[in-house]
This record gives structure tokens, C-alpha cells and sequence, in this order.
């Protein structure tokens, strides 16, 4: 059984031409940054970047800088003697070949990326172990 009810329309009084006035006051037109823009911009002709090779980063190419294993393999082929870490952190400083960004203790991260590439490319590894801590080229 279903009982259907009754909804009853609402009215709507007309407002005196008075308070209407008052309420709906003009808005104010929003400002907008491209609404006007400035003079200079509309005499200086729109262009998009050319799309293609070499278009990001167009300034000229300056020397690559050496990586600190590149640095220690050419340390240690100029000293022909094994060296421990430290001493080749001090000798690529010396003569300019590599220099730490400011790391705390770069000759830890040196240490660590010999044996990593020793155990990576293992027999053509640019360095072998001489003794504990000392490192040595290959060759």
C-alpha cells in the first residue's frame, strides 16, 4: 500500500525595487594578468624555441672533469709502487687531477670504488689488491 504525498509549492514574494538595489550592488570586473598586457610585450614578437638537436643546452662544451678512478689509475701508473687510498687522495690534490666536492673522508669512497670495480669487471680491472689497503695498476 502506498500512499502519495502532497508537496506544496512555495511562493515567492516580489521584493520591493528599493532592497533589491541595495543587495545586488555591481561587482567589481576582476583584474586579470593577460587582461592588459604591457606594451613591450605586444611589440616583441612571439616565437616558439626551434625543437631538434642541441636546442637545450646551447652553451659551448667545456673539458670533461676527470673521476677520482681515472685520477687514481694515473696516480698510480706515474708512482709505480702500490699505494694506499689516502696517499692517492693527497697525490691527485697535488697535482690537480681530482679534488673532493667536500666530502668528509673521500679516500673511504675511493677505497670502496676500487673494490667495486675490481669485483665488478674483475679480471679487466684497471687496479688489483697488493696487500690490505694497497692498491696497484694492473699491467
Amino acid at each position: 500500500m502506498t500512499t502519495k504525498t502532497k508537496t506544496a509549492k512555495k511562493t515567492t514574494a516580489k521584493k520591493p525595487a528599493a532592497k533589491a538595489a541595495t543587495k545586488a550592488a555591481p561587482k567589481k570586473p576582476r583584474k586579470m594578468a593577460l587582461a592588459n598586457p604591457p606594451a613591450i610585450a605586444a611589440t616583441e614578437p612571439k616565437t616558439k624555441p626551434a625543437r631538434g638537436k642541441g636546442t637545450k643546452n646551447a652553451a659551448p662544451k667545456t673539458e670533461k672533469r676527470m673521476s677520482a678512478l681515472d685520477a687514481a689509475a694515473k696516480v698510480l701508473t706515474e708512482a709505480g709502487e702500490p699505494m694506499a687510498a689516502k696517499a692517492m687522495i693527497d697525490a691527485m690534490a697535488a697535482k690537480g687531477y681530482w679534488t673532493s666536492p667536500g666530502g668528509k673522508t673521500p679516500h673511504a669512497t675511493l677505497y670502496a670504488a676500487i673494490i667495486r670495480e675490481i669485483n665488478l669487471k674483475g679480471a679487466d680491472s684497471r687496479f688489483q689488491k697488493t696487500d690490505r689497503g694497497q692498491f696497484a695498476v694492473k699491467g
